[in-house]
């Protein structure tokens, strides 16, 4: 299937607003700026010490995935999850942000490859680009097809490993394998998790030069997780994610609490795996639709995340900018419940492992009027200078935390 039908209106010009240096304080739409930060006005937030977040852009629709290639930015715009809308910026020096493709069927992912192009995540499909040439548009081809459009989490996200590997997220239909959140369906077998291929997993691919790669044909690397929106592969090959649990758990059974419960989670993957989603929640505990099911069964994560936390980007940071993070698993949580709305860091030993418990690296960022809004990250992405790019889909921002300079 030809790459063309994801990209419509091919190459056009935007007049979108981005800011450059900012000198004193001045008012934005969403974020109160005084001074500077990495180049940018520097925005009201809390951050670990010896950092600070600048706001880069703003107005860019509803923006998900970002990549760098060099020190040019590259930002999807999702497109307020409207077939045909999405679009895919691009930001170079101090130029207002650039559309170099519309059209786009709402995209999430993106990844820049070695050869310089870029793979974006877009619903049914994986589609590469060269965002370089005179006509983005007319190098488009297909990469991975066939992938589910339907239910909840029809966005693949993706993680590409240093073998060439390729980890893409297929979603649930459902919340917990229900029709309506919080009605309970008791199916032995969840109907949906006997798909091709089975939602709630993550598919893995070997990428090469011949035709598209048909993901009901894709080997399934891990399966039991609800929507492992945020991936990242380590340098030693370890796959791991964080995953969105389901909602309003309370309706099925009140003695549990909507607040406290699930957990998201963070695995470290294992091939062949079964973590358990819909029958089981947080470290292999029955869901209330089956509280007879054998979870021992199950692989239980890795470690538990804050409920509702809302994990939807993530990144090994190997820089050494800013301070206090260098080999850290940095994580942002999208959630707007207490514990979301943040970006944290866990510290990881020298196999990459997890140690200690996740702290705060921005944070503070609950609605206040007239100076910031509800914080809403996304994905993360780390820039030749060491500073980490935040894209904030619900605002149309994109911040960079960056270290503080005199």
């Amino acid at each position: 299937m030809d790459g063309w039908r994801h990209f419509l209106g091919g190459l056009v010009a935007c007049a979108a607003f981005a800011l450059g240096t900012a000198p004193p304080a001045h008012a934005h739409e969403n974020y109160q700026t005084s001074g500077v930060c990495g180049g940018y006005p520097r925005v009201n937030l809390q951050s670990a010490p010896g950092t600070c977040v600048g706001l880069v852009a703003q107005h860019l629709g509803f923006p998900r995935g970002v990549a760098t290639l060099g020190s040019d930015i590259y930002v999807v715009d999702n497109g307020d999850w409207v077939a045909g809308k999405g679009r895919l910026f691009r930001l170079r020096g101090n130029q207002r942000p650039q559309v170099i493709l519309t059209g786009l069927d709402r995209p999430n992912a993106i990844i820049a490859m070695p050869n310089k192009r870029l793979l974006i995540g877009v619903a049914g499909s994986i589609v590469s680009v060269d965002p370089n040439a005179d006509d983005p548009a007319a190098t488009s081809r297909d990469v991975v097809v066939n992938l589910p459009t339907t239910g909840r989490h029809p966005l693949p996200a993706m993680a590409l490993a240093l073998d060439g590997s390729l980890y893409i997220n297929v979603g649930s239909a459902s919340d917990n394998c229900d029709q309506d959140i919080g009605h309970p369906s008791r199916p032995t077998i969840c109907p949906e998790t006997q798909e091709t291929p089975p939602r709630g997993s993550v598919l893995r691919a070997k990428l090469g030069p011949d035709k598209p790669l048909d993901a009901t044909q894709l080997p399934v690397f891990a399966r039991g997780l609800r929507n492992s929106m945020a991936l990242v592969v380590s340098p030693g090959n370890q796959v791991i994610d964080a995953v969105n649990a389901r909602d309003a758990i309370n309706a099925i059974d009140p003695k549990l609490s909507d607040d406290d419960l699930p957990h998201d989670t963070l695995d470290y993957l294992v091939a062949g795996a079964d973590y358990g989603w819909p029958y089981c929640f947080d470290n292999n505990r029955p869901s209330p639709e089956n509280p007879q099911y054998d979870c021992s069964k199950k692989t239980a994560p890795t470690r538990l995340l804050p409920p509702h936390a809302a994990p939807l980007g993530m990144l090994i940071y190997r820089g050494r900018a800013l301070p206090g993070q260098h080999h850290h698993l940095i994580i942002g949580y999208h959630g707007y419940r207490d514990l979301g709305h943040r970006i944290v860091s866990l510290d990881l030993d020298e196999k990459f492992h997890p140690r200690g418990e996740p702290q705060d690296l921005v944070w503070g960022w609950n609605n206040a009027p007239g100076d910031h809004p509800m914080g809403a990250p996304v994905a993360v992405a780390e820039m030749q200078d060491g500073s980490v790019l935040v894209t904030e889909d619900r605002n149309g921002t994109l911040l960079k935390i960056a270290p503080v300079t005199p």
